[in-house]
């Protein structure tokens, strides 16, 4: 049994029939790919301000609130003040997000077949696979995107000389992405590139495997919910909604729970990891040898934290990234299951 079937016989009882998953080997691998950059590109590109103002709440010695930023950035940087580190983030996003994907796709389809083989019921196979496709998929994902994270977050929080709000962050200066990465690479060498690559796993792999994991019950729960609203009885004791084989929803209506799904998981993964994201992004903005002294460690980084804002100073950025993380994962659920759907192969490659 794989997974397409136990989304099937999980829906069953609830007499509505969502479209069953995509497995990994009914995927046309070449246009998943290219359509993958293509989608995910814009999804960034339209994101990525939020990103910024999270990344410069954190490395904030005082609390600022989201207006302020933007206010300040605007005034004094201008509208390209929010697409700092863009180019870079953008051209680490293309292959990140490919080794994203064959990791979350290949791992979700084999651990799926195994738990089956195993005896654990369908709906929590389906969680497992999830749990263990986001744990190994954030894993993959951050050997190529930990350089490109540590390159575009010094851009993002390398403010103007006018702006008296958000002051730079660091000794160093970058004309741009080559340059940081060159600077970065000659003074710190490849650890510098890699810096908060340790704390980064401990922040993005648990991220995914409760996102992932939180997105399938809530993804379930939703649409057993819908299945019994839908195919109620009305008065006149036949089924509202419902054939006697029971209903396929709309697109609108999958959307919308995916939708949904998406953000319910975030809100749960964002509550769990977000102190760990701050303390990696301070890390990672940190110059490697800044006034003589060398970078500081993971529990240095939580000190200093505690002294300027107690407990609630690992939270600084919550709303943005809460806000970031929901409207990625919307986006990007919704957009990667469009993706699969465009990228499925036809029904003679699939028979042969």
């Amino acid at each position: 049994m794989n997974l397409r079937a136990a989304e099937d016989e999980s829906t069953a009882a609830a007499e509505i029939h969502i479209p069953a998953e995509i497995d990994w080997q009914m995927l046309d691998k070449s246009k998943f790919f290219f359509l993958g950059a293509a989608l995910f590109s814009g999804v960034s590109a339209a994101l990525y301000p939020i990103v910024v103002l999270k990344t410069r709440q954190q490395v904030s010695p005082t609390q600022l609130s989201c207006f302020n930023i933007s206010f300040a950035i605007l005034r004094h940087e201008g509208f390209r003040g929010f697409y700092r580190g863009f180019g870079t983030s953008l051209m680490g996003t293309i292959p990140a997000r490919a080794l994203y994907m064959t990791a979350l796709e290949v791992t979700k389809s084999s651990v799926g077949s195994a738990t089956f083989r195993l005896g654990f019921s369908d709906a929590t196979a389906v969680t497992i696979a999830n749990a263990a496709g986001g744990l190994s998929s954030a894993m993959a994902a951050q050997l190529v995107w930990t350089p490109i994270d540590v390159v575009s977050q010094r851009l993002m929080v390398q403010g103007s000389k006018n702006n008296p709000i958000i002051p730079n962050v660091g000794s160093r200066k970058y004309s741009g992405g080559i340059d940081a990465f060159r600077k970065i690479l000659c003074s710190d060498g490849l650890r510098g590139l890699y810096r908060g690559f340790g704390i980064s796993i401990l922040t993005y792999a648990p991220s995914n495997a409760v996102w992932w994991a939180s997105y399938s019950v809530a993804h379930r729960l939703i649409w057993g919910g819908l299945g019994c609203y839908v195919c109620r009885k009305n008065e006149n004791g036949t089924i509202n909604g419902c054939s006697s084989g029971g209903t396929r929803p709309d697109s609108k209506t999958v959307v919308a729970v995916q939708g949904v799904s998406a953000s319910m998981a975030s809100g749960v993964s964002a509550l769990i990891t977000m102190p760990l994201d701050t303390i990696k992004t301070r890390m990672q903005v940190l110059d490697g040898e800044e006034n003589g002294r060398r970078a500081l460690t993971i529990k240095q980084t939580v000190q200093n934290l505690v002294k300027e804002g107690g407990l609630g100073a690992c939270y600084r950025g919550l709303g943005p990234r809460w806000a970031s993380m929901s409207l990625s994962a919307t986006t990007m659920i919704t957009t990667y299951e469009f993706l699969k759907r465009l990228s499925t192969k036809n029904h003679e490659s699939l028979g042969s």
